[in-house]
């Protein structure tokens, strides 16, 4: 992927790390474009934000602030690493749960 790919797309990458609208403005503005590394974090982010509403919706059945605490952690440390990788502009993956995501939204930004 060259530079200018990257340089054109970043701001939208980092857009799409922003609670679950920005996800949509960037999947929406990147539409017509389909930046390939603008899609890429487009796909991390979902999978992502997903991941929390399952995970929340779950964890809301126990009665732990502690569980929920370790969760916003986890969660949260999982989309700052997301969006500081995006705003250097690399294509990794989050760690454990991004190749998976990369996988199941293959779709997105095609």
């Amino acid at each position: 992927m060259t530079e200018d790919i990257i340089k054109q797309g970043k701001t939208l990458a980092c857009v799409s790390y922003f609670p679950i609208f920005g996800t949509l403005i960037a999947y929406y503005l990147n539409a017509d474009k389909k930046n390939p590394f603008t899609s890429f974090h487009i796909r991390q982010a979902l999978g992502l934000w997903l991941a929390y509403l399952i995970c929340a919706i779950s964890v809301s059945n126990f009665d732990s602030a502690t569980l929920r605490m370790c969760l916003w952690v986890f969660f949260g440390t999982l989309i700052l690493y997301g969006f500081i990788i995006a705003f250097l502009g690399k294509l990794q993956t989050i760690p454990v749960l991004g190749p998976y995501f990369q996988k199941w939204f293959a779709n997105i930004g095609k």
